[in-house]
């Protein structure tokens, strides 16, 4: 299995980092599923407007997506089935991190996210750019808990 090196765990001293957490009653493999099937977000997530990956996940494979207008180039970095999903990417002005960690609790699945992001266009607008990314973290989250739990 895929473990996480150090070098992908998000940078705290990021000028935007974000981290969040939500209860989802559904199995750990039944979010796994969703979560992962990068070319389905646009099908749950109504700000993702593009996503598409040409391979299965697995680290090293790259995707590319729209979300909120935004164009990413991404790479997976972490796949750890039903345990961790994570990738870095890039757009105009500035990079993430991004990390999703599942565990099984209670009857269901309990999820992390957390994504620090950096760059000259994040630096300057640091301050919107937490609030958005806080909003857009609990949107993801919320809407992922709604596609899981149909």
């Amino acid at each position: 299995m895929q473990k996480i090196s150090k070098t992908m765990k998000i940078n705290p001293n990021a000028p935007v980092k974000q981290a969040k957490q939500i209860m989802i009653y559904a199995t750990p493999e039944k979010v796994w599923a969703v979560l992962t099937d990068i070319n389905h977000w646009v099908n749950w997530n109504d700000r993702i407007t593009q996503a598409q990956a040409s391979q299965t996940p697995r680290v090293g494979v790259r995707f590319d997506w729209k979300v909120n207008g935004a164009k990413i180039k991404s790479v997976l970095h972490s796949v750890e089935i039903n345990k961790s999903f994570g990738w870095s990417g890039t757009t105009f002005g500035g990079s993430a991190i991004h990390n999703w960690y599942l565990s099984a609790q209670n009857g269901g699945t309990l999820v992390n996210v957390e994504e620090s992001m950096e760059g000259w266009l994040v630096y300057l607008f640091k301050n919107k750019m937490n609030k958005d990314l806080e909003k857009d973290m609990q949107f993801w989250l919320e809407m992922l808990k709604k596609e899981c739990e149909k």
